[in-house]
């Protein structure tokens, strides 16, 4: 975690040294990698990162990713609130921002998800509450709980996605 707070620093460090102006010859390299959700992290001040001190990590969920597909098939009423469908990463986070006001979802209790969780796997999490709808009454309740469980390392990603696609799959054999 060190190391890569440090590279972090070091590149944001490196793009600010590097001048607009058009006399010098300068490369400037660009991330196009539209699925990377450090592109959505905010930087910070040079100045407020010199005194960085490195804390404890904290328990965190392990880090497992899951196709942006298999959470859309298993979480398809987001696409309902997204601007010109979800392509990509960024498309859903920016989605599920817009969605967690809308379900009563606290900052605070956000902010206490990502330090569990991290960011992307949060979102999953959003968009699952809104998936089962009124089925919960306290959508910032649910994921204070589901944030405390995943504290204990007593919640994982994987199972409620597939309890959504599953009870999906029933329905359309219902119909």
């Amino acid at each position: 975690l060190a190391d890569e707070i440090l590279n972090l620093l070091e590149n944001h460090i490196k793009t600010q040294n590097m001048s607009g102006n058009e006399s010098q010859n300068e490369r400037h390299i660009q991330n196009s990698n539209p699925d990377s959700p450090i592109d959505l992290e905010p930087s910070f001040p040079e100045s407020r990162g010199a005194g960085l001190e490195i804390l404890p990590e904290r328990k965190r969920m392990p880090e497992g990713t899951f196709p942006l597909g298999m959470v859309l098939d298993a979480c398809p009423d987001l696409i309902d609130y997204a601007k010109g469908g979800i392509a990509n990463w960024r498309d859903f986070m920016a989605t599920v921002a817009v969605v967690r006001p809308m379900l009563g979802i606290s900052p605070s209790a956000w902010e206490e998800a990502i330090g569990v969780m991290d960011e992307v796997q949060a979102s999953i999490v959003v968009a699952a509450i809104l998936q089962r709808g009124e089925a919960i009454s306290s959508a910032g309740g649910y994921l204070r709980e589901l944030t405390r469980k995943a504290q204990a390392a007593e919640f994982s990603l994987g199972p409620m996605l597939m309890a959504l696609i599953g009870s999906r799959k029933r329905e359309k054999k219902r119909a």
